[in-house]
This record gives C-alpha cells, sequence and structure tokens, in this order.
C-alpha cells in the first residue's frame, strides 16, 4: 500500500484495507463497453488519487463519480438500468467510504461511511467479491465496540405507545372459510396435494426451531441493524395517490413509526434485508419445500416486511410461489383463487395489473358487485406459522399487531 494511506496504529483503518486488493491494478471493474470512457478513466484516476494519499481529492472523484452513475440510475425503468452503472455505482460508493474513514477521521465518519455502503447496496450490483458486505461488518463491529453514534432518540422500547393502534380490529375468522393447516408435511404430501393442485396451506412445525423466533424482538433489531438504511413506504397502501418511500436507518424507522405516534403509516416492506444484513439472515432458514421448485436456492427471493399493527398490503397477487413466515405478532389474510380474477376487478393500468381495485374489508359492491359473490379461504398467521401462497394465487394481508414476516419466493 502506498505511502500516506494507512494511518499507524488504526485499528480500522487497517482491517479496511486488509479487505482490498493487494495491488491498485487490482482495485478495478471490468465494465464492458456500456459504460462511457470519461468514467472509466474518472474512476481510474480515482483510485490513483485514493493509493497517493490524496485523501480529499480522491473524495471529490468518487462523488462526481456518484453524482454521474446516480442519474443513470434513475433514467427510465430500473429493469432497464445496465449492471455496469450499478457497478459503478458500488465502486464509487467503496471509494466514498474509505475516504470518510481514512484517519484523521470525523467523529461522524464511520456511521456516515456505513449509510454510503448501504446505498451502495441498496442501488449497485456485486463487486470484488462483495467487498461492500465485507467492508460493512468491519464498520459495524467499529460501532459496536462502543464508538456506536447515537442512532435515534433516546427511548424506551420495553413500553411502547400502543395507543395509535388500539383500535385495529380483529375479524371473526371462525365465520369464514378457513385456510387448511398440515404439521411438518412430508415433501411427496405437500407436492401432490397442494403445490401441484395450487392450494393454500398453513404450515405448522416447520419454521419453530429457527433462531429468529426465540431471539427478534424491536430491541434485538433495533441492536443489529439500527444505523443501517433502508427504503420504508409511507402510507396506508401502496395503491393510494399519497403513497411514497423514503429512506431512513432502521433506528429512524422503530422510532418514528414504531414506538411513537406518526401521522402517516411506516412499512418496512417487501425488502431484501437479509442480504443487506447476513447478521439476520442466520437467524432463518430457507423452507425445505423450496427443493421442489425448478429454480437454484439462489434465485430464491427473500423479503422482511416490518411495521406496526395497521399496515395494509392491497389484494394482489405475485409470479412465483410464496412462503409466508410469520415472526412477529399476526396477520389477517384473505386468498382468493386466480380463477376468480373477474370478480376481484384488477386495475387496468399495467403498473398495478396484479392488484385489485377492491378494498377488501370495506367493499364498494354497488362499483364492484361481482366481488361479493366471490369464495375466499382467511386465516390468522401467527408466530412460527407458514403459509403456502401459489402463484398467482390472490391474497389481502393486514398486519394486527406490531409484525415481522419473512417472505420467500420461489419458482
Amino acid at each position: 500500500m502506498a505511502e500516506g494511506t494507512q494511518g499507524p496504529g488504526d485499528a480500522l483503518w487497517e482491517a479496511l484495507m486488509a479487505l482490498l486488493p493487494s495491488t491498485k491494478e487490482d482495485l478495478k471493474l471490468d465494465l464492458g463497453e456500456n459504460v462511457d470512457r470519461g468514467m472509466v478513466l474518472l474512476l481510474q484516476q480515482a483510485v490513483e488519487l485514493f493509493h497517493g494519499g490524496r485523501r480529499g481529492e480522491c473524495l471529490q472523484a468518487s462523488e462526481a463519480a456518484l453524482d454521474y452513475a446516480w442519474e443513470k440510475l434513475n433514467t427510465g425503468p430500473w429493469r432497464d438500468v445496465d449492471k455496469a452503472w450499478r457497478q459503478v455505482y458500488a465502486f464509487g460508493c467503496l471509494l466514498k467510504a474509505l475516504c470518510l474513514c481514512q484517519p484523521p477521521r470525523e467523529a461522524t465518519a464511520v456511521a456516515t461511511a456505513l449509510r454510503v455502503c448501504d446505498m451502495g447496496l441498496l442501488m449497485g450490483a456485486a463487486i470484488l467479491e462483495d467487498i461492500l458486505i465485507r467492508v460493512v461488518a468491519v464498520l459495524q463491529a467499529h460501532l459496536v465496540s462502543g464508538k456506536r453514534p447515537d442512532c435515534s432518540p433516546s427511548q424506551d422500547l420495553s413500553s411502547m405507545k400502543k395507543a395509535k393502534h388500539d383500535h385495529v380490529s380483529t375479524p371473526d375468522v371462525k365465520l369464514e372459510r378457513a385456510v387448511p393447516r398440515l404439521r411438518c408435511p412430508s415433501l411427496q404430501h405437500f407436492k401432490k396435494h397442494f403445490l401441484v393442485p395450487g392450494r393454500p396451506v398453513i404450515l405448522e412445525g416447520v419454521a419453530d426451531h429457527w433462531p429468529c423466533m426465540k431471539k427478534w424482538s424491536v430491541d434485538y433489531i433495533q441492536e443489529i441493524a439500527g444505523c443501517r438504511t433502508v427504503p420504508v413506504e409511507v402510507g396506508s397502501r401502496y395503491t393510494d395517490e399519497d403513497w411514497s418511500q423514503t429512506l431512513m436507518t432502521v433506528s429512524e424507522f422503530i422510532s418514528k413509526y414504531i414506538t411513537n405516534e406518526a401521522r402517516d403509516v411506516g412499512y418496512l416492506a417487501q425488502h431484501q434485508l437479509f442480504d443487506q444484513i447476513p447478521e439476520l439472515k442466520r437467524d432463518i432458514s430457507i423452507p425445505d419445500y423450496c427443493c421442489l421448485g425448478s429454480g437454484e436456492e439462489e434465485e430464491i427471493t427473500i423479503n422482511a416486511w416490518f411495521g406496526p399493527s395497521g399496515t395494509v398490503s392491497p389484494l394482489h397477487q405475485d409470479p412465483q410461489q410464496n412462503f409466508l413466515t410469520q415472526v412477529i405478532g399476526r396477520k389477517y389474510i384473505r386468498l382468493y383463487s386466480p380463477q376468480d380474477s373477474e370478480a376481484l376487478y384488477p386495475h387496468e393500468t399495467h403498473l398495478l395489473h396484479n392488484t385489485s381495485q377492491v378494498d377488501v374489508e370495506n367493499p364498494n359492491l354497488e362499483k364492484f358487485p361481482k366481488f361479493a359473490e366471490a369464495p375466499f379461504l382467511s386465516c390468522i398467521l401467527a408466530p412460527g406459522e407458514i403459509l403456502f401462497i401459489p402463484v398467482k394465487y390472490w391474497h389481502y394481508v393486514r398486519a394486527l399487531d406490531l409484525s415481522f414476516s419473512v417472505s420467500f419466493w420461489w419458482s
């Protein structure tokens, strides 16, 4: 490592440097032809500045690269964004985070660098053997070692305010047709009677042994993930006109939407939190039944759903099989067969074609008369239970309590 890039006796800096390739020639990306020559040269210049110990100039170069890459990431649909530009963004985040942590550094530099890395993980693509995840592990260990900044206002999580959602009603599911339940069915039985015919079922006894069932609480999630930046949905449901998304730390989310009164509903929904925070992923397991699918294990999408009581996912369908696992709290769920799609009045716009126009628990039957005749199954999903939602099966979900769920989407 070139002179000037290392602070003597600085444990954090030494740990970060140990993650990098041994030579500056190896600290580079193979970006292909879709990234213009000017950006490639800018990144090369930033690496030269970093290895030359010129932190201020490297920081400027990495921020210039991030600004330009950000424009590329936000032009057109996300699915059309070239992976190479996501790699550019991740590389810019890596260099910026390293510059921020180079000694001598500001007192808040490590927390700021952690936020930068999270942006790289959220918006970027994997580079240098997932180096951002390894950098984050070093930064978090440094914060936990006694130098962690106060990520949120002081709060007593054991006495959370519940008045905000005292009005949340619990449906009498005894009056409704129940989702069948099975305890640890064999793979063959599940495949023959539920997977192949596309029938929902609640699996009991499958997730009871997962560490998350005993370990996870608001306190634990804040301890493990409090300083991590995540996307949060703001609004009652994603079909509302005033619905939006914002970025905040997990601690800020907990403080604003879980422990305190808020005018809006906040929901950490459909987020691949476990790719971002491997410590939490170690507390869950992929259900064995996923092996019955055609895809590989790494193709399974694992999402987190964390929010206060009252969060709602409108009636919608997904293009993959789904195991919805309840870890904290309860959820009321209704399920409608894809054969009854016409009676569910899907939105006509392409963006919401997989979502019903009907407010399930307060339907406008004058506007949507067929909905009253649509048969459905329902359940209250409790901690430790897994609901199998077959591909294209319509489902409506409302949290009855403070809730944390984990979904596994598989082919």
